[in-house]
């Protein structure tokens, strides 16, 4: 029998570093107010999934995301480190403008080249590549059925594992465009051992008014 087993992919609610068009990466930044209401809100629509399982990143704006989800199904949230949003290096902490300023384009080829790092940072397919032995340990779990499995985490890390769950060339990676905070993906895997993934959906969102990008 062919199974299908629907993965969802929801990106955190917004952070201040996120309203400020400030650069995050690997530091661990809070959600605002507005935030916690997207989570909340998030959280009722993906409920009616009844997930199988919720794993979320360790960084506080992923796991109180996560968590938001947890309280309204019951479903305990497993952390885990490999889900960090991309490592942004020297940009870290930085407005867009700033970098701007002292590299004019250079945010752009970031966007447009999935191989591109930042000084000292992560390229798209290195999150990819720390990020996708998660998934094949998640489908080694015999529970997996009808149910889907949510897992919390970054936009930037969002749209490198759905590229590479798609097997996109990665010249065509940058077609997959920015997610809304606390919007959400879903892919399903059909397969058993030779999975084989499709989109289904692309930046869902509970429609929470005052997001910024």
């Amino acid at each position: 029998m062919t199974s299908v087993r629907r993965l969802v992919l929801l990106r955190h609610g917004q952070t201040e570093y996120n309203a400020a068009s400030r650069m995050q990466g690997h530091l661990d930044t809070d959600l605002t107010e507005l935030g916690r209401t997207q989570a909340e809100v998030a959280a009722r629509a993906l409920a009616l999934l009844q997930p199988h399982r919720i794993v979320s990143s360790d960084l506080r704006r992923a796991h109180d995301t996560a968590t938001a989800l947890s309280t309204a199904t019951g479903v305990p949230v497993e952390l885990d480190q490999r889900l960090r949003e991309t490592h942004l290096g020297d940009w870290q902490g930085l407005t867009h403008f700033d970098v701007d300023d002292v590299s004019p384009g250079v945010r752009e080829s970031w966007r447009a080249d999935a191989e591109f790092r930042p000084p000292g940072g992560e390229s798209r397919v290195d999150v990819a590549e720390r990020s996708m032995p998660l998934i094949q340990e998640l489908l080694k779990d015999p529970e997996w059925t009808t149910a889907p499995v949510v897992v919390v985490a970054h936009g930037g890390t969002i749209a490198a594992l759905t590229a590479a769950l798609l097997d996109l060339p990665v010249d065509r990676w940058p077609v997959l465009g920015g997610l809304g905070n606390a919007s959400w993906v879903q892919v399903a895997g059909h397969g058993t051992d030779d999975v084989s993934w499709r989109l289904d959906v692309w930046n869902a969102t509970a429609a929470v008014a005052g997001d910024v990008l």
